[in-house]
């Protein structure tokens, strides 16, 4: 899981820190499901059921990318990518709560009041200036509860990496359509980079890595370790792209990570 929390991590620096985020993304879209379709077809096992579950998946991912490629035109890595993890979980709870009348336990309540407070240590109380970009990565979260919830039904219906190939497929035709379109084809062109390829094998491989580990460990753990992307990210930053890193932000990360781990463990 701490390789999938890095991938996952390192893919998102690479299209947060690209010219053009959409047109970027949108090329390691089409690259990810391109290098994993032969795993995909190799063991397809996607029942006719999983239909409506892969279209709405499909439909929320290209929401996600769209928002997220936004998202980091206007805000750096180290702002938008906590807020966007750490906000997803909180999410998943409240939705689990309110809408499928789940309990909370007390470590679940610290969590939710941990998350908050790391978020509002990552944007900063009081300030205005990132307002644009704190929306976004609040959409970008409510994108990442929604999918979560829809792919906890599909996958019961399908093999994992079939289900992701398919909805990785609709998801990134229709986004580089949409880049295409508003962008002009040459942008698709000038990001179809070996950076961009790179980024998209590292899409899927955090994902499939993310399925073996579920594979030989708990659900909660493996939740709780993926988080961790999060303090990479901001790490990451400050040490090989050379970004000036608030201390306030790092601080908020960690408070992030801290309270995902009492959502999942408890």
């Amino acid at each position: 899981m701490l390789a999938s929390a890095g991938l996952h991590a390192f893919w998102n620096w690479l299209v947060a820190d690209a010219r053009d985020s959409h047109a970027v993304a949108a090329v390691a879209m089409c690259a990810g499901a391109l290098a994993f379709a032969p795993a995909a077809i190799l063991t397809w096992d996607v029942d006719g059921s999983a239909a409506p579950y892969i279209a709405a998946s499909a439909a929320l991912e290209l929401a996600y990318f769209a928002l997220l490629a936004t998202a980091y035109e206007r805000a750096d890595l180290t702002f938008v990518y906590p807020i966007a993890r750490g906000a997803a979980p909180v999410l998943v709870l409240v939705v689990s709560v309110v809408a499928l009348s789940a309990a909370v336990s007390a470590g679940e309540a610290v969590g939710v009041i941990a998350v908050t407070a790391g978020v509002l240590l990552v944007r900063g109380v009081g300030r205005g200036a990132a307002r644009s970009g704190l929306v976004l990565a609040l959409g970008v979260a409510a994108c990442i509860a929604a999918y979560t919830l829809v792919d906890d039904e599909g996958l019961h219906h399908a093999a994992a990496l079939g289900y992701f190939e398919a909805v990785l497929v609709i998801a990134a035709s229709v986004y580089a359509a949409a880049v295409a379109a508003t962008r002009g084809p040459g942008a698709l062109r000038a990001a179809a980079t070996p950076r961009s390829a790179v980024a998209g094998i590292a899409m899927f491989a955090a994902y499939a890595i993310a399925l073996a580990a579920l594979e030989i460990a708990e659900a909660a753990p493996v939740a709780a370790l993926r988080e961790t992307s999060v303090v990479m990210a901001a790490a990451a930053a400050a040490v090989f792209a050379h970004q000036r890193v608030p201390a306030s932000r790092v601080v908020g990360a960690v408070v992030v990570v801290a309270g995902i781990a009492a959502i999942a463990l408890t």
